[in-house]
């Protein structure tokens, strides 16, 4: 499987609920944090929540 590397760009402060809890499910606690993920289709329906938030690049 893929590897994508995601970075936090964005506070989530004064967000929604679900888009707090999606990103707290992908592992971020700052901003500027970068996880790594396997190119899941679960990842990638989060990602779809999160899209203004973060920044996505292949690894």
């Amino acid at each position: 499987m893929a590897k994508i590397r995601i970075k936090l760009v964005k506070s989530p402060i004064d967000k929604h609920k679900r888009q707090k809890l999606t990103l707290t499910a992908l592992g971020f606690r700052k901003v500027n944090q970068v996880v790594e993920h396997e190119a899941t289709p679960q990842i990638h329906g989060m990602l779809r929540v999160v899209q203004h938030l973060v920044q996505v690049e292949n690894a």
